[in-house]
């Protein structure tokens, strides 16, 4: 045993033998500088092969970076425990939204015959949403080598997502961890569509809408704007013929949800008594602890979109904290202004505004430019469910519209506006992929601010067309709307079988 270890030449019955190893191909050896630029890329966030290239050619005779066949360290193609951990969190803030944040915030809102509705709603969108992420809705969104418009099919059944990071997206964390954050984003966007039909809406309609809507509007949007290759995704894709911005999903989540919020609102028409009998929320107490809920889980949210814990997070996070907080109290003092009272509504109103706004805005913003964007998302979203509700005449329950909505797009144009270098390098010619896309010029020139434009546009007429077509299928198939009886009853008797409170 010690010669096999020793590897030495050993005797039997006193014949010396010799161990035949064949040849080896010695791998290229990474020096301590390289093994140290790979520990010091963890902490800095970039790329942990870029110590180990060296000038090289390609197949075309070109000189290029490329790190030699066989030479790596320790630090590649695995995701850094720090980062991993972090979005591992920030996935189950972001769920935390939905469940029970959300639930709570919408089920506060209703009468409370329709409470476990809404509970139930935001259940059912929870499981069936994650089934399709699992079939191919993450493949859609971030399987490379697709379109402009749709992802591959390369990560069907979530094939090949495993342990390692997919560079494409993120140098050090898991690929399995991304594909669950980015599901939390799958799950909480058409919940939000919930509240703005919410007591009157089927069950089944509104889980075959949902089905049908993801392929139609998210998965498509979410590739264009977030995907290596997507049409819009002005950051990290050197073709895109878009050249915007959306940090945490303006567009993708907030305009999404809120123009075909308002479709569908539209499409299914009134609650029955609407404008006649008194639909107050029926606990505000539940509605404000969903707020709160929906504030704590924004932060993964937000500054979990930087897909690791570094400065753009902290970023985030702070400017997340102050345009929130701005917002819901210049809601509520606009109320006291105009209406005689602040209300409790009018801060969790004002509070949900503000996280809207900043989503998109969120990591490229400083500080001083989340102040402006708190006061101005206190002030329009009021407006728009004070007055522009009462000028256009649809029924939307829990103001769908006029927060995520109108929320949504003000806030992918005042990314437009305030979006600077000195809140995100990604914007300066520092950064290869905003060098290729000229981001820092646009930005100097005001030429971001249409891109940022031709952004909303698209959104929005995908979200209303693809809205409306899905609608009409549904009705016609299956029908939207319970009968009046089972709605003057309740859908938590009629659908569920359950009520939230006896006595």
């Amino acid at each position: 045993m010690l010669a096999l270890i020793c590897g030495s030449q050993i005797s039997v019955q006193g014949q010396p033998t010799t161990t035949n190893t064949p040849p080896t191909t010695e791998k290229p050896t990474p020096t301590l500088e390289q093994r140290i630029a790979g520990l010091e890329a963890y902490i800095g966030n970039v790329d942990p092969t870029a110590a180990l290239k060296a000038k090289t050619k390609d197949k075309d005779g070109k000189e290029v970076d490329a790190v030699p066949e066989g030479l790596t360290t320790a630090s590649v193609g695995v995701a850094g425990p720090g980062h991993n951990a972090f979005m591992m969190i920030c996935a189950a803030l972001v769920l935390f939204m939905t469940l029970p944040g959300l639930a709570l915030f919408y089920g506060g809102l209703v009468r409370k015959k329709n409470v476990l509705s809404i509970l139930a709603q935001c259940f059912g969108i929870a499981g069936l949403v994650t089934l399709l992420w699992w079939v191919c809705g993450y493949s859609m969104v971030f399987g490379e080598g697709g379109t402009h418009y749709m992802g591959s099919m390369k990560h069907l059944f979530l094939k090949d997502v495993g342990a390692a990071p997919d560079t494409n997206y993120c140098f050090w964390v898991s690929e399995t961890a991304f594909a669950m954050y980015q599901l939390m984003f799958a799950i909480i966007t058409p919940a939000l569509i919930v509240g703005a039909i919410a007591e009157r809406m089927k069950f089944s309609a509104i889980l075959l809408f949902v089905a049908l809507w993801m392929f139609a509007v998210y998965f498509p949007l979410a590739h264009m704007v977030w995907g290596v290759d997507g049409l819009m995704n002005g950051v990290w894709n050197g073709g895109a013929k878009i050249r915007a911005i959306d940090f945490a999903g303006g567009t993708v989540v907030h305009m999404s949800s809120g123009w075909s919020a308002l479709v569908l609102c539209y499409i299914l028409g009134p609650r029955l008594g609407f404008g006649k009998q008194n639909m107050q929320p029926h606990s505000m107490v539940m509605c404000m602890i969903g707020t709160g809920m929906l504030w704590v889980g924004w932060y993964g949210f937000n500054a979990g979109s930087a897909l690791a814990a570094d400065g753009i997070a902290a970023n985030a996070f702070a400017t997340t904290t102050i345009a929130a907080a701005v917002a819901s109290f210049v809601w509520a003092m606009a109320e006291w202004v105009f209406r005689g009272k602040p209300s409790v509504l009018g801060f969790c109103s004002g509070a949900v505004a503000g996280l809207v706004v900043i989503t998109p805005a969120c990591g490229f913003v400083t500080i001083n430019s989340a102040v402006i964007i708190g006061i101005i998302a206190g002030i329009v979203p009021f407006f728009a469910c004070w007055k522009l509700k009462a000028m256009m005449g649809y029924d939307d329950a829990l103001d769908t519209f006029g927060v995520h909505a109108i929320g949504g797009t003000l806030g992918a144009i005042l990314t437009g506006v305030f979006a600077s270098s000195a809140a995100n390098g990604n914007l300066t010619d520092a950064n290869t992929y905003a060098k290729d896309n000229g981001l820092a010029k646009l930005i100097i020139d005001g030429g971001l601010l249409n891109e940022q434009l031709k952004a909303v546009a698209i959104t929005l007429v995908l979200s209303v067309v693809a809205t409306a077509v899905i609608a009409y299928v549904v009705k016609a198939v299956i029908g939207l709307r319970p009968n009046e009886e089972q709605e003057t009853i309740g859908l938590d008797l009629e659908e569920h079988g359950e009520e939230g409170y006896h006595g």
